[in-house]
């Protein structure tokens, strides 16, 4: 059964742990008049947070499936929803509609450029692209802007079966991510390009006061901080030379 935790004023963080990878998977959904679901997990683990879902809303309602980048653990049971929810439609970026979604999903996709604005009643979301951060061209960063949460993706990412919300501080535990991963097969998670450190400084600058954490446990707290010292050891672990 899948750990449901309301980790910002409707912002349910849905999490199950895989032992096999020491990881979390986390699903966020935020409940309003237009339901949103952000990750939609793989398309096995359907049946598990289709029912986590239910105990906060109806799944039927979902109106929203939105989703960092075209990835298995991000939009893999996409198409699952689209069927359990009539009225849902993918929500992602404009590169993610033209190369991936439009072809994939089996409804079209809804697309938005960052000076667009996402009401579902009490809430106002913006999806700023920001391509191959944390991977893949079409990536993109969802922002909350009533609350100020930021759904990170795989950025801070960290291991293990931890707390569903932290107020201290996930840095060295994303770093000792990111320097574990270094030596496994799935090493550099994270592309280190010219853009970088400015696309973490304007996440950064959103001044985000939760952090909903793909993986790991979620953030309360200073989100400017925090990501300005990511992109340091992001600098540290990625930006050096082969």
């Amino acid at each position: 059964m899948a750990n449901v935790t309301e980790i910002a004023p409707d912002v349910y963080r849905i999490s199950t742990y895989n032992a096999n990878y020491k990881l979390q998977f986390n699903q966020f959904l935020v409940k309003d008049d237009e339901p949103l679901l952000f990750h939609t997990g793989m398309k096995g683990d359907f049946p598990l947070i289709r029912e986590a879902v239910a105990r906060i809303v109806d799944p039927a309602t979902i109106r929203w499936l939105s989703f960092s980048h075209f990835e298995s653990d991000e939009c893999g049971s996409l198409n699952e929803w689209l069927q359990a929810a009539p009225q849902a439609q993918p929500l992602c970026t404009v590169v993610a509609a033209l190369v991936n979604v439009s072809d994939f999903a089996i409804r079209p996709p809804h697309w938005i450029q960052k000076e667009d604005v996402v009401d579902t009643g009490k809430y106002r979301f913006r999806l700023y692209p920001t391509h191959h951060l944390p991977h893949s061209w079409d990536a993109g960063i969802l922002f909350e802007e009533t609350n100020r949460t930021l759904f990170c993706s795989d950025l801070f990412l960290h291991g293990g079966d931890v707390e569903p919300v932290t107020e201290s501080d996930v840095i060295g535990k994303a770093r000792k991510a990111m320097v574990d991963f270094q030596s496994t097969q799935l090493l550099n998670t994270i592309p280190y390009t010219v853009s970088t450190e400015r696309l973490m400084r304007e996440l950064g600058g959103l001044k985000p006061k939760t952090l909903a954490i793909m993986h790991g446990s979620s953030f309360r707290g200073d989100g400017e901080k925090a990501f300005l010292d990511l992109a340091s050891v992001m600098k540290e672990v990625f930006g050096k030379d082969e």
